[in-house]
């Protein structure tokens, strides 16, 4: 989800706790088959319960039957996701198949298309993509509809921008905010902005989390160093032309950075999304110590998950869509640092614990983050994604499993 997978009007500081926000191994191609979603019916919205132990027996039963769920691009430190592949697991009794944790978004498209018709391990049941990859796995064909039971519960826009697809083609799960993350012992003076990674002290230290040909948090990385050099939400040409000069001046690292580069010094100074930079902090404890900073302005973007149009389990599919919009589900999340969507929810049922509240990231920190539409996003995804050669020319080569 890192690497290959591994998108927004100033937010005001009221608006901010509704914010909106990326692997993959392929089979042989064989002949396509229709679509599951042309029978798959969508399943109604209901209110009967928001908790895990509210989901269907029916459809856990169903989901026992396929007896696997094949996710992709998914590790579990990534905005927690542990603790729900553990609640799936608990809940439905079916193991799961995780495919290359390291893809990104465009990968996880492709491996839907690599593997229509195939009913074996290496097709996926789930995506969680960028924004921007909802638009384009509708285009394409790509997913199926399901609303889930709290599907009411899923604010139709957050800061004007759709939290899911009407036709329940995908759904919006959680997002976060871009950040600076820093190894304290292995950079002295942490930067706060972007014009402190031009500084000559900042040698050969600056990296992605991954390939902006490829990857979401890569891409939004670039677009949100657009807005701080002369560009907007309609112009990301600027974002490259940044990352060009990073590069002439020897700052720029052509490394995906991954916890334990950061770790080794390796890659000290990451752009990289707030959820991950603080659960590092976590996992870190200090050795090295972390220091995690808000650039101004910067950029807040929604990760989606959607059901392979050709999902060898759907039912297990509808089971882990189901747990990703529980109570349970969105906590878990939100104790990764990452931003459920149903978080004003929660909120104003009174379901997320003081102790939780109190370790998110203050909404003042980033209240310079901006929302691009999707129409921006994907016209930005697009300028990046085939401009990064013909811009900045350096290849990220996608590191050893």
């Amino acid at each position: 989800m890192q690497t290959s997978k591994v998108a927004f009007k100033i937010i005001t500081l009221v608006l901010i706790v509704t914010f909106i926000l990326s692997g993959c191994a392929t089979a042989t191609t064989v002949a396509p088959v229709a679509p599951a979603a042309t029978t798959a019916p969508v399943v109604a919205p209901s209110t009967s319960g928001t908790s895990v132990k509210d989901i269907p027996q029916s459809l856990i039963d169903a989901c026992k039957t396929e007896g696997m769920v094949t996710i992709i691009a998914t590790p579990a430190n990534w905005a927690n996701y542990g603790e729900i592949f553990k609640l799936f697991e608990d809940t439905s009794g079916v193991k799961i198949n995780s495919l290359d944790e390291n893809a990104g978004s465009a990968d996880e498209l492709a491996a839907i298309e690599a593997n229509k018709g195939n009913t074996g391990p290496q097709a996926p049941d789930i995506v969680d993509v960028g924004y921007a990859y909802g638009k384009t796995g509708i285009d394409k064909g790509l997913y199926q509809p399901y609303k889930v039971s709290t599907w009411d519960k899923i604010p139709d826009t957050l800061l004007g921008i759709p939290a899911k697809d009407p036709a329940g083609n995908w759904t919006g799960g959680y997002y976060g905010v871009l950040a600076m993350e820093t190894n304290k012992a292995a950079v002295q003076n942490p930067p706060t902005n972007w014009s402190d990674l031009l500084k000559p002290e900042y040698k050969g230290q600056v990296a992605l989390t991954g390939d902006p040909r490829t990857s979401n948090q890569a891409i939004q990385s670039v677009f949100a160093a657009a807005l701080a050099n002369g560009g907007s939400l309609d112009n990301a040409q600027p974002g490259l032309d940044f990352f060009n000069q990073l590069n002439a001046a020897g700052n720029f690292v052509p490394v995906i950075a991954k916890a334990g580069t950061i770790a080794q010094g390796a890659t000290p100074i990451v752009l990289a999304w707030d959820y991950l930079a603080f659960g590092d902090k976590d996992t870190f404890a200090g050795n090295p110590d972390l220091e995690v900073s808000y650039p101004s302005p910067t950029i807040a973007s929604m990760y989606i998950q959607a059901i392979s149009a050709y999902a060898p389990h759907p039912n297990c599919a509808k089971v882990w869509m189901e747990i990703l919009h529980s109570d349970e589900g969105q906590l878990a999340w939100m104790k990764g640092y990452a931003h459920g969507v149903q978080q004003a929810d929660l909120e104003a049922r009174g379901l997320i614990p003081a102790d939780l509240a109190a370790k998110l990231p203050a909404s003042s920190a980033f209240a310079s983050a901006v929302a691009p539409s999707p129409d921006q996003l994907s016209a930005a995804k697009k300028l990046i994604t085939e401009g990064w050669m013909t811009t900045v020319g350096v290849d990220i080569p996608t590191p050893a499993p």
